[in-house]
């Protein structure tokens, strides 16, 4: 006789979270430390000429992502994503140098958030949503995901939550770059980066799980039109 799988039976997928099919949340961690880097460095330089206050500050900045690219490279991590954590924070120095103002500093992260943002709801308006490409490469479905309305519409959902922090970010960022406040911007640069990230990962999760029946097999076994149902569909036999 058949009868319902309990909870403990659901499919694994069900019962995964983001964070850690997404690999954590290390690398926003990271993200934070080199504007935490230039709050600490400009404010050192409080008492100086605004020019050597800056060059503090972005000193500090570089110095500290410097530092975490080569902690990443002796740790076997890929060096192109190293790489380009460590450009992003050379090009915001180099940015913030050559105009003399330290609030340009954030001028890339706040374009980055804007772009992020534009991108990310675009994806979920062309059914392409970013979530879903990310994890169907994780979990080795690539795009079948898209076959199966469910995971489609869980994955949509889902990365609306992603579209609101980069929302959140620019909501905060925006009003400080024009008013001109780099140090609050540093501030909550580091303030708004791991702690968000993290928050978006667990809310994402569960809108995403929540969005898929508890009879579907989950994100790892779409439900494909014309192919064999996933045997995780089939109820175990009392």
């Amino acid at each position: 006789m058949s009868q319902r799988p309990a909870d403990d039976a659901l499919p694994a997928p069900q019962r995964e979270s983001l964070a850690d099919l997404l690999g954590g949340t290390r690398a926003a961690v990271e993200a934070s430390i080199p504007p935490a880097a230039f709050l600490v460095g400009w404010l050192a330089g409080g008492a100086l000429p605004g020019s050597i206050a800056l060059w503090l500050g972005c000193g500090a900045a570089v110095v500290a992502s410097v530092a975490i690219a080569v902690v990443g490279i002796v740790q076997g991590r890929r060096p192109r994503a190293v790489v380009i954590g460590l450009l992003a924070v050379v090009v915001a120095a180099l940015i913030a140098a050559y105009t003399g103002e330290a609030r340009d500093f954030f001028l890339i992260r706040l374009l980055t958030n804007a772009a992020s943002a534009l991108a990310w709801a675009g994806s979920i308006v062309v059914r392409w949503p970013f979530l879903g490409l990310i994890l169907g490469a994780v979990v080795g479905t690539r795009t079948r995901w898209r076959r199966d309305p469910v995971l489609l519409r869980a994955y949509q959902r889902a990365s609306w939550i992603w579209v609101l922090q980069y929302v959140v970010r620019l909501a905060v960022f925006v009003p400080l770059f024009v008013l001109d406040q780099p140090g609050a911007l540093a501030f909550f640069q580091a303030a708004l980066t791991y702690p968000l990230v993290a928050a978006c990962l667990v809310v994402s999760g569960i809108v995403l799980f929540r969005s898929i029946p508890r009879d579907h097999p989950g994100i790892r076994h779409p439900r494909v039109p014309g192919e064999p149902a996933p045997a995780s569909d089939t109820p175990a036999d009392a």
